[in-house]
């Protein structure tokens, strides 16, 4: 079981414990304390406030753009180099006193391994907001012009090697948003290119480093950072804080977050994996009582390790700010930032969430964005259904759906171009976009591939230690590591849902053929109309309601527009709903009975023998007309489990022998396409 040490920082620092009990994936134990505690008080009060993805949003929207003179795409040979750590020595003793200064002065030192032959290397630096006074250890001279700190080195420097580079700098006194000072604060806010502002860097999201920094302060301020506290030593008036982080950052995830008479309380989560102790510091003003969320943190901590493993890193932690921090949260690696007061579980469980999707594992290029904040947006419905139960995450996931149908202004979720040449800020973290459309296009992949595989797959991503945890991701990767765990080609899926704009629209129409002998046809044709984007080929469910008999819901794979399907059943069908718990989140649709729709069937007939099968059984068929055919045998939910090449045949009759000895027992469909039509019949498996 776990526990949570609730430790208040101070003079005469005390501790409470408290237990929890743990949250295993499935089967999870909640007291009737914290559901009424999380599921009535906290939910209840935060009814007025946006979702935490929604805070998230707005406060990335108001950010400065990126500068694009300076990006450069992953893999270009321009990229030199790779930074290892960045050491930082910060005096910003006198930025919390009036008039509140936002002047300082800096050191750096920047270790890099050499990738390509060198013998200068370029930083970024804005020039408004830095000077840079000298370089040392390898460097020699420098210039500082257009943003751009290039660092001449003391030789050739061959690939391999690892090289130091010292620099003298000044922050100057001037407001750009990444430093920030005022009222006996001082944080920083780097996404989406902001480092570059307070330190010289390589400031791209893909090149990690880690971080040591040491920044002099009053001895009445209280500082976090990114990684662990190792020290902070106090003479008079001034302290010393020692941060550092023990795994990799990128630069737009470093942070400091500071004031004066800051309140700060630990809570210790122990790992039910391992039984490490995780810190959480929980730092916040005064006036602020962040008491619920300091209770929700475990159980959110134990819910989360249960679906994406370990927490990954040393500490955690979060920071409310004053006023200059607008909007929302910034997912700071270890050390959250949230706007002042901003104590609500939605924008805890969305920035927690990133720590994992966005820190942990971080987006390559500003192109793979969506990665990030579509895991921060749909973990927070997964939480709301953990706390309050599955009607509740789809009732969230519907709110974020319609928003986005709402909103839709029209473009991709990625465009591969965003990599080397980002949109405005107001593009790139669109709200409809980047975190409605992301969070619903997770759920469309949850529903494809069902619920084992959806979390196997997430898990095996966050837990894949040779290509990404602790390290970036694009979008091309992701498919294909999601492609390998499921045993499945997800290319077209992931193509159209993220690289295309737009949605289904769906114009369906179906009927109900009386065959004789109390056996009935349902006939249904999927109908795709929209014209501002391509066909999606998606699985669709059918709810099938019958006289005197419980309803049926089939899945089928519409793969083509205009397809016909003709679904056999021995009761009398008298209703047909589409996509009954609107699984398809992004679309719109109409489903209409139509009473002169009659598909023209390419079959003059079509049966299976022996039916139930046992080792094998017969297709039999007759065509129309000469064809390419194909089957398939599928699960009654739609999962497929074989299928045969397509061959063509000619006209008239013919018969195909399938093979299901290596099939369990149990009901299944088997489907003949020829053209746009999908004939079915059921077939008893036997042992």
């Amino acid at each position: 079981m776990g526990n949570m040490n609730l430790c208040f920082s101070g003079s005469g620092a005390k501790c409470l414990s408290l237990k929890f009990k743990n949250f295993v994936m499935k089967t999870i134990t909640l007291s009737f304390f914290f559901l009424m505690l999380v599921s009535g008080n906290l939910f209840a009060q935060e009814s007025g406030h946006f979702h935490g993805s929604e805070f998230c949003a707005h406060g990335k929207q108001m950010r400065p753009d990126i500068d694009i003179s300076a990006l450069r795409g992953p893999n270009s040979p321009r990229h030199t180099f790779d930074v290892l750590n960045y050491e930082l020595d910060m005096d910003i003793y006198h930025c919390y006193t009036d008039p509140y200064p936002k002047s300082f002065s800096g050191s750096a030192i920047v270790t890099f391994r050499v990738d390509t032959l060198l013998s200068q290397i370029k930083l970024n630096a804005v020039n408004s907001s830095l000077q840079i006074n000298a370089v040392g250890l390898a460097g020699v001279s420098f210039t500082h012009a257009e943003d751009t700190l290039t660092i001449q080195l003391d030789g050739n420097y061959h690939v391999g090697e690892i090289v130091d580079v010292s620099i003298d700098y000044n922050h100057l006194d001037v407001t750009d948003n990444a430093f920030n000072v005022g009222n006996g604060f001082v944080f920083t806010d780097n996404e989406p290119q902001g480092a570059r502002k307070w330190f010289p860097s390589y400031d791209q999201p893909s090149d990690k480093a880690t971080l040591t920094l040491r920044a002099k302060v009053p001895s009445n301020v209280k500082l976090g950072s990114n990684g662990r506290l190792a020290d902070s030593v106090t003479t008079s008036d001034t302290t010393w804080y020692t941060w550092i982080s023990r795994d990799p950052i990128a630069t737009y995830l470093m942070v400091i977050s500071s004031r004066v008479n800051y309140n700060l309380e630990i809570v210790n989560w122990i790992s039910p994996g391992t039984n490490d102790t995780l810190p959480i510091r929980f730092y916040y003003n005064p006036g602020e009582n962040p008491t619920n969320m300091m209770q929700m943190i475990i159980p959110l901590a134990d819910y989360f390790h249960s679906i994406f493993g370990e927490h990954p890193f040393e500490k955690d932690g979060f920071a409310t700010l004053n006023p200059l921090f607008q909007w929302g949260g910034m997912e700071n690696q270890s050390l959250t930032s949230l706007c002042q007061g901003c104590w609500f579980s939605s924008l805890i469980a969305h920035e927690f969430a990133h720590q994992w999707f966005g820190d942990m594992v971080t987006c390559a290029t500003w192109a793979d964005l969506w990665l990030n904040e579509s895991f921060a947006t749909f973990s927070e419905a997964l939480w709301i259904g953990e706390v309050s139960g599955q009607a509740a995450y789809k009732s969230q996931l519907n709110s974020n759906a319609n928003y986005y149908l709402a909103q839709n202004p029209g473009w991709p979720l990625s465009n591969p171009q965003w990599a080397f040449s980002p949109p405005p800020n107001s593009t790139l973290f669109n709200y409809a976009i980047t975190y409605m459309k992301s969070s619903c296009v997770l759920h469309l992949y949850r529903y494809l591939v069902g619920d084992s595989l959806f979390f196997s797959s997430i898990y095996e991503y966050a837990n894949d230690t040779a290509n990404f945890r602790y390290k970036s991701a694009t979008t091309g990767d992701f498919i294909a590591k999601m492609s390998e765990v499921t045993g499945q080609d997800l290319e077209w899926f992931f193509n159209q849902w993220v690289y295309e704009p737009n949605h289904p629209v769906y114009n369906n129409t179906y009927s109900f053929e009386e065959l004789g002998n109390n056996t009935w046809n349902v006939h249904f044709q999927a109908n795709q109309v929209q014209t501002n984007a391509p066909f999606f080929k998606m699985p669709l469910e059918l709810k099938i309601r019958f006289q005197g008999a419980p309803d049926t819901t089939v899945r089928v794979m519409n793969d083509a527009n205009n397809q016909a399907f003709t679904l056999p059943f021995n009761n009398r069908p008298v209703g047909l709903t589409f996509d009954p718990d609107n699984n398809i989140l992004l679309k719109q649709a109409t489903t209409v009975v139509s009473n002169d729709f009659q598909p023209v069937s390419p079959l003059n007939y079509f049966i299976i023998e022996p039916n139930p099968a046992k080792e094998k059984f017969v297709a039999q068929f007759s065509l129309k007309e000469t064809s390419l055919v194909s089957f398939t045998l599928s699960e009654l939910n739609g999962r497929l489990i074989q299928e045969t090449a397509e061959e063509q045949y000619s006209q008239g009759d013919h018969s195909k022998m399938i093979d299901v000895r290596n099939i369990p027992a149990g009901n299944y469909l088997v489907s003949l396409r020829s053209g746009k039509s999908i004939s079915t019949k059921k077939l008893i498996v036997i042992r």
